[in-house]
């Protein structure tokens, strides 16, 4: 059993370790969106390329986190952990070294396997490591920590891509991993699932992961006329169909259908893919506005978008405890609609747009919708299965969160008719842009009338989230297997 106490010496080594690994996949998430025009000028690259360098991570990383959490659970938590930790450090450090274009892409892409690797093996080590009357306490501490790291990811993206250039964004992860993995193979103990059997679902990752490779591919490539367009689309749809009857048929798949069974779990994926798909959207080609259109420096467009992380960290938990009182159903449908205010707050964001007129309200309201709703959906999905199947619940909803933010990003380049240089434009970009927010909110208003219609105060006794303060805007928090059983 684990026996480590939060206050001893290896107690803070472990939450150290684990916090610097989760956080160089927070900072990572938040900074690249800042640091995409200058990439793009750097790189001679056109609209295209900016997507695939925010989609080629999130397409790993959405895919195999699911089986990144199971490879810990048989080998052993720290060493995939470690594992991940340097994969991740290499790409990054691939990411900026590289020459070209598509350099970049495929150390994106490297970059989310090891992303998927270490992102639930921190938690894991945790939970598995810490005595549980401590447990609750390192998992808030970690996830507030990791929370800060969100935070801070916009506004140190800025400065670096203004300072040293935008290579500096991935760079910095080779020195946050140097400290990171010395001290996991020193002070933390290993650890595995001694209840794990059966085989991996290596072919369901697969097809899943391809069928978002080839529906990403088609849409992206779609403004350009490409012959593949079609034919990656409809291999896409077959590879999507091929997953769900191979997981149907598996005696242990990594996405077992009959969690589905539960109309409150899928009602609340529902809502997460509507509200993540606007979000994912949203922070992509709201960092290109700021500078493009409003022409504000990279340094003013990250710290611009901070005060809605910061509202998160502030004020989450208490929406936590908010939603136990009153029940989910009126959170997950006011949060939303909060957020699309927000977001149609942000039609004013133009040439010269001011910081305190224009740019502060879109924000604000935008946060306080995500301390809405956030927290509640999280507490949802986990008492919405049962107690044994919390982790996997969780994973399932975090992954379908970034496949949802994957597609927003390689869809509404094309919904809103922008061109492969329209980022150049500051015209064709702002005329696009203002479409995008309205498709946005629209998907956000969906989210919100599923959520009246769907959803309901789940029973007395259930789980409820150990992740009480969260600072990530495109992705709800993992939860482990030993989230919290609520006793009515």
């Amino acid at each position: 059993m684990a026996d480590i106490r939060m206050d001893s010496a290896q107690g803070r080594w472990i939450l150290l370790t684990t916090v610097l690994g989760s956080s160089m996949v927070l900072l990572d998430s938040t900074v690249v969106n800042v640091a995409l025009p200058r990439i793009g000028r750097d790189l001679d690259a056109d609209l295209a390329v900016l997507q695939w360098t925010v989609n080629a991570y999130m397409l790993t990383l959405a895919g195999l986190i699911l089986l990144g959490g199971s490879l810990g659970d048989r080998y052993g938590r720290r060493k995939v952990f470690v594992v991940g930790v340097v994969w991740f450090a290499t790409a990054s450090l691939l990411c900026g070294l590289a020459p070209n274009a598509g350099v970049l892409i495929a150390a994106r892409a490297l970059q989310g396997i090891g992303g998927a690797l270490l992102t639930p093996g921190s938690l894991a080590l945790i939970q598995a490591s810490f005595h549980p009357d401590d447990r609750s306490r390192a998992v808030g501490l970690w996830s507030g920590f990791g929370g800060i790291g969100a935070a801070v990811g916009p506004f140190l993206g800025g400065w670096l891509v203004d300072g040293p250039g935008w290579r500096w964004v991935f760079l910095l992860n080779v020195p946050l991993a140097a400290v990171c993995v010395p001290v996991a193979l020193r002070h933390v103990p290993e650890s595995r699932d001694k209840l794990t059997h059966g085989r991996f679902d290596v072919l369901g990752a697969a097809l899943g992961a391809l069928a978002l490779a080839l529906v990403t591919y088609a849409l992206i490539e779609a403004p350009g006329g490409s012959a593949l367009v079609a034919p990656a689309a409809v291999a896409g749809i077959v590879a999507g169909v091929a997953f769900v009857l191979v997981e149907r048929r598996r005696p242990d798949p990594m996405m077992p259908p009959d969690i589905f069974a539960s109309r409150q779990f899928t009602a609340v994926n529902l809502v997460t893919l509507c509200v993540y798909a606007a979000l994912g959207g949203f922070f992509f080609l709201a960092a290109l506005q700021l500078q493009v259109v409003s022409g504000w420096s990279a340094l003013a467009a990250g710290t611009a978008l901070l005060p809605t992380t910061v509202l998160m960290l502030l004020l989450s938990a208490r929406s936590g405890e908010l939603a136990e009182h009153i029940g989910p159903r009126i959170p997950l449908t006011v949060g939303p609609l909060l957020c699309a205010v927000g977001m149609l707050l942000m039609l004013r964001v133009g040439p010269d747009a001011s910081y305190f007129a224009d740019v502060l309200p879109a924000v604000l309201v935008l946060g306080f919708g995500l301390v809405t709703l956030v927290a509640p959906l999280t507490a949802t999905v986990l008492a919405s299965v049962d107690v044994g199947r919390a982790g996997l619940a969780s994973g399932i909803n975090n992954a379908a969160a970034r496949a949802a933010g994957l597609v927003a990003v390689a869809a509404l380049p094309l919904l809103t008719g922008m061109g492969p240089e329209a980022y150049r434009s500051a015209t064709a970009f702002d005329d696009a842009f203002r479409q995008a927010m309205g498709w946005c909110a629209g998907l956000l208003v969906v989210g919100a009338v599923v959520a009246f219609a769907t959803v309901r105060r789940p029973a007395p006794d259930c789980t409820h989230p150990e992740c009480l303060r969260h600072g990530s805007v495109l992705a709800p928090p993992l939860e482990g297997e030993q989230a919290h059983k609520r006793l009515g």
